[in-house]
C-alpha cells in the first residue's frame, strides 16, 4: 500500500512522468536516500496494469547492476538474469560459408561480476513496481498531459483532469517524450535507414552465456543469451527490409533468421512476438528547463550497436538523483537552476561522446564496401591483441569509466 496520505495526493517533492527503468528507479533512489518526508510520485498509463507486457530484453551493464544493488531491487530478478560471460564479434558478408571471430571478451570487469546481464524487461519493471509500493512511491497510472513553472513550484495538469504541484518535473517518458514536447524543448539528429528487429529465440542447445555480435554489411545481428535455452535477438536491417522480413509467414521468417543465427545452438523457434523498431540518433538541446530535468530516452537516443542506450539513461538517473540528494540534504531547493545545471554537466559532453561513437560504429560497421570491411577487421584484430585495450573497452561497456556517480558504483545515497 502506500504511504502517501490522500490529502498529500496532489503534492509530491518530484514529480516523474514515465514509469519505465529510468522514472521508477529515479523515484526508489530519491526515496531511499531522502526517506519519508521527501514525497515522489510517479504517473504513467502503464500503471494501470497488474504487471508489465513489456516482451523485450535488456542488457545491463555492471555498472546498473550495481545502481539496482543499492535500490534493493536485484536479488528479485537475479534469478531472471542471465550473465554474459563471454562476447565474439565477427564481420563477413551475408552469404559467406565461414564467419571467423575477429575479437573476443571475457566477461568479467572484476573476478566473479560479469561486465553484463539480459533480463526480459517485464521482470525488471514488476520488481522496480513492487519495490516502489513498499517504500511509499505515489504510483498514479495516467498522463501528462502540460505543466508551468510559477515561482518555487510546478504545476502539472494531468490528461484525466486531475493536476499535482512539486517542486521538479522529470520527463521519463519515452523517445517520444510528451515532457520534452510541452517544454518546447527542441531535439536534433537524423534519423538512420535502418530498424531493428526484436524477437526471443528458443534453441537446442546451451549458449553458455555467450553473446554474439556478427557485423554483417546490413547492420548489426546481435545474439544475446537470456536465461535457459533462449536468446535475445537485435537484428538490424534496412528499414523497408525489416518491414518486409517482419511480415513473412513463419516458414519463410525462419528461414531469414537461420541464415543469420546459424545452427550452433541447433533447431531454433520463435517465442513471443516480432517487432521492428526505428533506429536513429537524437539528443534533445537541453537536457533541463525551469524546474524540469529530462532522463533516458526523452533527452536521447543512440543507435543499439553498442547495447549502451538503457545504460546511458540509468547514468542519467543516477547523476540526477545524487545532484537532488546532495542538494536536500543541504536544504536547498532540490528543482532549483543550480542543481538541474549541475546535472546537465555531468550528463552532457558523455552523452554526445556515445553518440558520436555509436554513430560512427554504425557508418564503419553497415556498409558494402570491401576496403572498409579490410580495415576494420585489421583494426579488430589489432584489439585483439592488445588485452589492455581489451580490458578498457570492457570497463566502458560495463560503465566504469569518467565521473561515476555513486549509484553506479553500488553505493547508496
Amino acid at each position: 500500500m502506500n504511504k502517501a496520505s490522500a490529502s498529500d495526493a496532489s503534492r509530491a517533492e518530484v514529480v516523474i512522468g514515465g514509469a519505465g527503468f529510468a522514472g521508477l528507479a529515479l523515484a526508489l533512489a530519491l526515496r531511499q536516500g531522502l526517506g519519508d518526508p521527501f514525497t515522489v510520485t510517479v504517473i504513467d498509463p502503464a500503471l494501470a496494469l497488474a504487471q508489465s507486457k513489456d516482451p523485450r530484453a535488456s542488457a545491463i551493464a555492471a555498472a546498473a547492476r550495481r545502481l539496482f544493488e543499492a535500490i534493493d531491487v536485484w536479488d528479485a530478478v537475479a534469478a531472471n538474469a542471465q550473465p554474459i560471460l563471454d562476447m565474439v564479434v565477427t564481420d563477413s558478408k551475408l552469404d559467406d560459408v565461414v564467419r571467423p571471430t575477429f575479437l573476443a571478451f571475457g566477461g568479467e570487469v572484476e573476478e566473479g561480476e560479469p561486465f553484463a546481464h539480459m533480463i526480459e524487461n517485464r521482470h525488471l519493471v514488476d520488481a522496480l513496481v513492487a519495490k516502489a509500493k513498499e517504500l511509499g512511491v505515489g504510483l498514479r497510472a495516467g498522463a501528462v498531459e502540460s505543466f508551468e513553472a510559477n515561482g518555487n513550484s510546478v504545476e502539472v495538469a494531468l490528461a484525466d483532469g486531475g493536476s499535482m504541484s512539486a517542486r521538479l518535473l522529470v520527463g521519463a517518458d519515452g523517445a517520444n517524450s510528451v515532457t520534452r514536447e510541452r517544454a518546447g524543448i527542441a531535439s536534433y539528429g537524423w534519423k538512420y535507414d535502418q530498424a531493428a528487429i526484436v524477437a526471443t529465440v528458443a534453441h537446442e542447445r546451451e549458449h553458455d552465456g555467450r553473446a554474439e555480435e556478427h557485423f554483417l554489411p546490413a547492420g548489426p545481428f546481435a545474439i544475446l543469451p537470456l536465461t535457459g535455452k533462449r536468446c535475445s535477438i537485435v537484428w538490424t536491417e534496412n528499414a523497408r527490409e525489416a518491414k518486409r522480413i517482419v511480415a513473412l509467414p513463419d516458414v519463410e521468417f525462419h528461414a531469414e533468421l537461420e541464415k543469420r543465427f546459424g545452427m550452433r545452438l541447433g533447431e531454433l523457434t520463435v517465442v513471443g512476438p516480432r517487432r521492428a523498431f526505428p533506429l536513429g540518433l537524437f539528443t534533445a538541446r537541453t537536457f533541463i528547463g525551469e524546474r524540469l530535468a529530462l532522463v533516458g530516452d526523452a533527452a536521447h537516443i543512440i543507435h543499439p550497436i553498442a547495447g549502451q542506450g538503457l545504460n546511458m539513461g540509468l547514468r542519467d538517473v543516477a547523476a540526477l538523483a545524487e545532484a537532488i540528494a546532495d542538494a536536500a540534504r543541504l536544504g536547498l531547493d532540490p528543482g532549483g537552476a543550480d542543481v538541474l545545471e549541475r546535472y546537465q554537466r555531468w550528463r552532457r559532453f558523455d552523452t554526445m561522446m556515445m553518440g558520436v561513437a555509436t554513430d560512427g560504429l554504425n557508418r564503419l560497421f553497415s556498409n558494402h564496401s570491401d576496403v572498409l570491411r579490410l580495415a576494420r577487421d585489421v583494426g579488430l584484430g589489432l584489439v585483439e591483441r592488445m588485452p589492455m585495450l581489451k580490458r578498457m573497452f570492457i570497463r566502458e561497456a560495463a560503465g566504469f569509466t569518467g565521473d561515476v556517480p555513486k549509484l553506479l558504483k553500488g553505493e547508496v545515497l
